[in-house]
């Protein structure tokens, strides 16, 4: 069963609210998007606790010593065309390249819309998924996914029937393309939705806080003696944004970064997670005494208010929609009198929301 979050926030984001595009095709350096400053010091009036900057005016705003840590996970290509026995197309989202320990990986099954798809239930025709057990789907190549067991409503594990032994993430290099949802005008290619910090594929979907970041963003922060450590999460697709937990995603906090999270604590320094898949990772990592360990595996753990955070005291992220649980990790960084006080900034003055969009950083 579908463990189910209620977010309690009513906000209403206009659709034309959603970023179309990537920045570079709006005419916008990546760093040039905007970033809505929030801070929660309780002796800060409600004017300066809201700031209005671009993301290239990081440097500007961070102190030396403060750390951000970074997911260097890389998208894959991870949406396919397939055939169902009847010969009707569909499109197949693979949720987790990286399989789990049986071999299988999730996928969502996605009626085709419009050179995008959307999902089963949101298409008005009459209908049911044809999601079911052993149901095989051929795919390009002359090769198949045969579903297995459900998941959850949506996601089905699946196993993979590939030519000559190919991996999965092989497969989705030589014939996916990268997810594309309804609200993006056009196909654009993978390298539109890769980080700066992209070095390690495993991604269905891009870790999208960190894109405004360049190469020169990056040197003049390390410039200005803010340091920078990676972590790994590889994200699955994302939820339908109606108060449904995150599922179990595979991450990595390395040594390194895990001895350095706990030194800038020690030295009063500020720990900034760039994006939701970077606080997911190091809270997994993270004991009971806030100290940091290394990690390697599955997280499944679910961030709210009540657990609250250990080890994370910014967070650099997208919008998100008002039923999103990502919301309730937000509230346990940012509390909710500045959350909600951003995200009533954030539709007032037209922010962009979504994987192209702008970008809000909550600091203490």
């Amino acid at each position: 069963m579908t463990l189910m979050l209620e977010t309690g926030f009513g906000f209403t984001v206009p659709d034309e609210l959603s970023a179309p595009a990537p920045a570079e095709a709006r005419g916008l350096a990546r760093d040039q998007v905007r970033m809505l400053v929030g801070r929660r010091s309780d002796y800060a009036s409600e004017e300066r606790r809201i700031e209005h900057r671009v993301a290239a005016d990081l440097p500007d705003v961070l102190r030396p010593g403060d750390l951000l840590v970074v997911n260097n996970s890389a998208t894959v290509p991870a949406a396919l065309t397939g055939v169902l026995p009847d010969g009707s197309p569909v499109v197949l989202h693979v949720s987790s390249a990286v399989p789990s320990a049986g071999g299988e990986h999730l996928v969502e099954l996605r009626r085709p819309h419009r050179g995008s798809s959307l999902p089963f239930a949101e298409t008005g025709e009459p209908g049911t998924s044809p999601a079911r057990a052993d149901l095989l789907i051929s795919l390009p190549g002359a090769a198949a996914a045969i579903l297995t067991a459900r998941f959850t409503s949506r996601l089905w594990y699946a196993r993979f029937r590939l030519p000559g032994g190919e991996s999965v993430l092989d497969y989705l290099g030589r014939h996916g393309r990268p997810i594309r949802y309804s609200y993006v005008d056009r196909d654009w290619p993978l390298s539109a939705y890769q980080t700066v910090f992209a070095t390690e594929p495993g991604s269905s979907e891009m870790p999208s806080a960190a894109r405004p970041f360049t190469v020169e963003l990056v040197a003049r922060l390390v410039a200005r003696g803010v340091l920078f450590a990676p972590i790994t999460l590889h994200t699955g697709v994302a939820s339908p944004e109606a108060h449904e937990a995150p599922y179990a995603e595979r991450f990595r906090v390395p040594a390194e970064t895990a001895r350095l999270v706990d030194h800038v604590r020690d030295a009063g320094g500020r720990v900034i997670a760039v994006g939701t898949t970077v606080v997911r990772a190091l809270e997994s990592a993270a004991g009971r005494d806030g100290r940091m360990r290394a990690a390697d595996g599955w997280t499944d753990l679910v961030i709210t208010p009540e657990r609250g955070v250990r080890v994370v005291d910014g967070l650099l992220t997208g919008w998100h929609e008002p039923r999103a649980s990502h919301l309730l990790m937000l509230e346990a960084v940012a509390g909710r009198p500045l959350l909600d006080l951003c995200y009533a900034e954030a539709i007032r003055e037209r922010y962009l929301w979504h994987e192209f969009g702008d970008v809000n950083l909550l600091l203490p």
